[in-house]
This record gives C-alpha cells, structure tokens and sequence, in this order.
C-alpha cells in the first residue's frame, strides 16, 4: 500500500499549476506562516513553561509545604498544555537525540517505564536525581510522564512534608532536563541557519526539501496525522466501544486528571497552525466555506473535551461526560475527511491520503 508521504509528493506534484490564483500566497510563503506563526511561538511557549515549572519544583525541594506542591502541580499542568500544543509537529529538531520520546514517552502499554521509574525512586538512584546523568538514562525516566508520577502518583503527599527529599530531586532532575530539551528546540528553530531555513527554502541542493511540493507535504501531514495521534492512540487507547470495556489507566496523564487537558491542548494547537498557515485563504470564493466547516468542527472538539475534562475514572462513569469523549471522536473523524478529503482535493490535490498508511 502507497504511504502517506509518497501518495502525497504525487498528489503534489500538480499543485503549482493548481494552486489557486496569482493573489494567494505560494505554498512555500504558506510554509513560512506556520513556522513563524504557529511552531516557533509554540516551542517559545514551551520553554517558558517548562522553565516555570523547573522553578517551581525546586522550590518545593527548597521549602516543601502543600503550597508549593500545589504550586509544582499547577506548573506541570501549564507545561503539559505547552507541551500538547505543539506536540503534533512530531518532525524537524524534535526527531534529534530522542527528544519526543524524552519529553513524553507513550503509550507505555506494558508500564515498562512506570517500572522504571518505581525503581528508581525505590532505590534512590542517584544519577536519576543528577539532571547530567538523567538524560542518558531510558526516555521513560526523564519526562512529562515520569514527573506525573512523581508529581501525582502513590506517595507524592509526602512531598508537601520534609519525608522523601529523594523523590524531589528527581522530580527536579526531571524539570530540570524538560527545560534543556526545550530550550535546545526554541534554539533550533530560531537559528537562521537551522531546520526552519532548510524547510522554507526547498530547492536541488536542499538535502531535506527538492521543491515547494515536498515542503508543503510536511505541513499537511502534521493535520492529518495528528489527528490521527489524538483520535486513535490517545482517545482511543483508553475508550472503547462499549463502557464495560474502558480503560481509565491507559488514558495519558490519568493521574493528573489532566487527559482531556491534554486532548483538547492538541487539538486547540491544530487549530493554531491551520490559522496561523492560512491554508483557507488559499480556498477559491466558491469553496471558502471549507475553512469555515473545519473552524466549525475545531469548536466542536474544544466544547467537547471540555464537558469532559476531570479524573478520567470519573468522567467514564458518567455517561454524560463519557459521551463527550465519544462525540470527540467522531469531530477528529469528521476533520481528518475535511484535510485528508475536501481541502487537499480544492487545493490541487489529485489523491486522497490517510495517515494509517504509514510514513
């Protein structure tokens, strides 16, 4: 079966002909608009919470009370809907030193990486607790998923006391290496010479990006295959077809109560770059009204992981709230139609794609 990206460069290859008029912009001046409008302020956003909530963690391992736990928690809830925003450019420096894996590994279906996290904190590893050794160690151990754990997990009270000045450390560590990483990707993509240049400016010699047509791919693939990530790995690794068959422990950040956060976080950051991009603009008078249906559905996702933001177990338990999650699904089904469908087909595009291809 042709995957995503190959079925998508050949589509493509019509689109320079296709693209709408001498008025709208090229597709690379497209490109542009979502780098500079969309994933540069994304990753900016990202290191200052994540320094934010380096900070406010170490203050708790200065002076613990539940205050500044509370604090930390707060912090961390601000750096997963940072980090949920602009997770869905899963390309470009983030792919470098596994750092999507780093910042947040999952699914961990086996709990591999809780095991390893337990461990560490059973054994008082010290190089775990030591932010130079840390980021050597298993991805599971470093990142959102580790600190949620340390944050929220079985024995975290004790944090707002004097009893486990171990577990902080760690939990410092961690906050510690988030900030790095997210640092070194602002830094990345703010270089003049760095991955954005080569992604905006396609051409023979350009080692990542021959044309215009590639580059845009790029784009158009973070729509359709983040829509993807959301709909089938997180919604529906933990909701299934029944209620009887739901799976509230498999449901990322469960612990933080922070999984429809997350949720709508990711698709609130889809909506930002499909704006920030201005692929509607590029829709002739009489199909315009594409832009609007997906604006329509955007809202519809944003209503629905709201009605069912709280403890995952809670929400499952209401059939109320349970069927917002449900109706989410259905609106990321409806959105991968809109990009995967109408609006690649008005913008030049001569064959459909799905993400479940593969890439």
């Amino acid at each position: 079966m042709p995957t995503i990206r190959c079925l998508l460069a050949a589509a493509l290859l019509v689109l320079g002909a296709a693209w709408p008029s001498a008025a709208s912009a090229s597709p690379q001046q497209v490109v542009q608009q979502a780098v500079d409008g969309f994933i540069r302020p994304g990753y900016q956003r990202f290191h200052a919470a994540a320094s934010a909530l380096s900070e406010a963690v170490g203050r708790l391992c200065d002076a613990p009370s539940g205050e500044r736990l509370a604090g930390a928690r707060s912090a961390f809830a601000d750096a997963v809907a940072a980090w949920s925003a602009i997770e869905i450019v899963r390309f470009g420096p983030v792919t470098e030193e596994n750092r999507l894996e780093r910042v947040l590994y999952w699914p961990d279906r086996k709990g591999l990486g809780l095991k390893q996290v337990q461990a560490a904190l059973a054994s008082q590893d010290a190089t775990a607790a030591d932010p130079a050794t840390l980021a050597g160690k298993s991805v599971a151990m470093q990142g959102l998923g580790a600190l949620e754990f340390v944050l929220f997990g079985t024995g975290a009270d004790v944090l707002a006391a004097t009893g486990d000045g171990f577990r902080c450390r760690y939990g410092a560590a961690i906050a510690a290496n988030l900030d790095a990483i997210a640092a070194a990707l602002q830094d990345e993509w703010q270089a003049p010479d760095g991955f954005a240049a080569r992604w905006t400016a396609p051409g023979p010699e350009n080692p990542l990006y021959r044309d215009q047509q590639e580059a845009l791919t790029e784009l158009l693939e973070v729509f359709v295959n983040g829509l993807e990530l959301v709909r089938d790995q997180r919604l529906g690794g933990f909701l299934a077809e029944k209620a009887a068959d739901d799976r509230p422990k498999q449901a990322l950040l469960w612990r933080s109560a922070l999984t429809a956060d997350a949720l709508a976080a990711n698709v609130a950051g889809l909506q930002a770059l499909f704006d920030a991009s201005r692929l509607a603009d590029e829709l002739s008078a009489e199909t315009r009204w594409i832009g609007g249906s997906i604006d329509f559905e955007f809202a519809n996702a944003a209503d629905a992981a709201k009605g069912a933001k709280g403890p995952i177990a809670e929400v499952l338990a209401d059939p109320r709230r349970r069927s917002k999650l449900a109706y989410f699904g259905i609106v990321t089904s409806s959105l991968s139609e809109q990009f995967g469908g109408r609006l690649s087909t008005e913008l030049g595009l001569t064959a459909g794609f799905s993400s479940l291809d593969g890439d």
